[in-house]
């Protein structure tokens, strides 16, 4: 099926929460296994917003003064890992004993930006350079240790891994590209290969389903296209805002999909066919 065919498949997406009650910094959704989605940048700066599963909005919690947050992810603890752009950090926050700390820095870094966890907890991290459209991507281990797994690539961003723990998916947001790398049970990555590259807007943060689609937002375009393992395009989800930075899967099956968008500072949602793998992460798919 060629993309032009895809016009009377596309649906519409609805809005979730209020408009303009995250800043235009709204990034990083990740829900918790009970259902709650978490934001970035919620009312001002250096917040994480938590959202209820009937879009209830509130500060959950804010961020040391200098820190302000761009992707989240929940390990298989249930704790949240936050990439601090400003700060050059990884956080690690536990709802059990209230506590940020810091599970990475370092000052070689251009920006964290989003994150990806493997099953095991080992976090990928994009590292975009803004000022000159290139990046790097980094490999954090549980324990906090750091390898920076490639640089000179072109503007990082979204980035993700597959549902067989076997591929990581990494885009370069100026370049219009996403890159496909074979992913060891150690973090390791070999044979990069073009899944994707787009002849206008641009890309930020994706997500896979339990089958292995991939979801990306397209910045700009104002939709989330779906692509399958095989990088055919299904279909593409219209927003109602043009500027989508991320996407994530919650809902009580799994299947509902967030969108935060920047020039809406707030989250849109739509139904996918599967689940994210994101919630096979804490068992409920």
């Amino acid at each position: 099926m060629s993309e032009v065919d895809l016009t009377a498949r596309c649906r519409t997406s609805e809005v979730f929460t209020a408009p303009h009650g995250f800043t235009n910094g709204v990034e990083g959704p990740a829900c918790d296994k009970d259902g709650n989605l978490y934001a970035v940048n919620y009312e001002r700066e250096g917040t994480i917003g938590r959202v209820t599963p009937k879009g209830e909005c509130s500060v959950f919690l804010e961020l040391p003064e200098g820190s302000v947050g761009n992707g989240i992810r929940f390990n298989r603890n249930g704790e949240m890992l936050i990439a601090d752009y400003a700060g050059h950090n990884i956080y690690r926050y536990a709802f059990d004993t209230k506590q940020l700390e810091v599970l990475a820095h370092n000052p070689d870094m251009n920006q964290p930006n989003d994150i990806a966890i493997m099953a095991n907890d080992i976090v990928f991290a994009s590292d975009p350079n803004w000022s000159n459209d290139t990046g790097q991507l980094w490999r954090i281990l549980p324990n906090g240790e750091m390898t920076l797994l490639e640089t000179g690539m072109g503007t990082t961003n979204g980035i993700e891994v597959g549902p067989d723990e076997a591929t990581l998916y990494v885009n370069e947001s100026v370049q219009r590209r996403i890159w496909a790398y074979d992913l060891d049970e150690q973090g390791n990555i070999s044979n990069k290969r073009l899944f994707r590259e787009f002849p206008d807007y641009g890309l930020d943060g994706m997500r896979c389903d339990t089958e292995g689609y991939l979801y990306v937002s397209r910045f700009g375009k104002g939709t989330v296209a779906i692509f399958s393992p095989e990088g055919n395009l299904v279909e593409e989800v219209r927003l109602h805002g043009s500027n989508c930075t991320n996407v994530t899967f919650g809902g009580e099956d799994g299947r509902t999909v967030y969108v935060t968008m920047m020039d809406q500072g707030n989250v849109e949602m739509f139904r996918a066919e599967r689940p994210g793998r994101c919630r096979r992460l804490f068992g409920l798919v």
